[in-house]
């Protein structure tokens, strides 16, 4: 079963708090691809750092929705600014890794943001 099929069970979570949580997955796993990729980089160090920070916060925010935890929106507060933190650092580098984790941490940050203002 597919990550969306999964999250698309879990009944007390909306339409709107289910993409969150695919997208915070989604940041999570391209977070952990981009800080290896960086490793061993002393120009990338920052970026390591940065993803792996958001691969941690995205996963607990995910987990915390999916069992819809009373601090779910400083989390999402917490890992949008983080998100944004992060893309910013990730788009100054030309590597493809990079690239792919700057959009999907912009689209992660947008919908973070969306649970923090609901």
């Amino acid at each position: 079963m597919s990550l969306s099929e999964t999250v698309s069970k879990i009944d007390s979570l909306s339409d709107e708090q289910r993409e969150c949580v695919e997208n915070c997955n989604e940041a999570a796993e391209v977070c952990e691809w981009c800080a290896d990729e960086c490793l061993g980089d002393a120009d990338m160090e920052e970026c390591a750092r940065l993803c792996r920070d958001v691969a941690d916060l995205a996963s607990l925010h995910a987990r915390f929705m999916a069992r819809s935890s009373n601090y779910s929106t400083q989390l999402a507060q917490a890992c949008a600014g983080a998100c944004e933190e992060c893309a910013e650092e990730c788009s100054r580098h030309d590597a493809d890794h990079c690239q792919v984790c700057a959009d999907v941490l912009e689209e992660c940050a947008e919908s973070c943001r969306r649970m923090a203002n609901s």
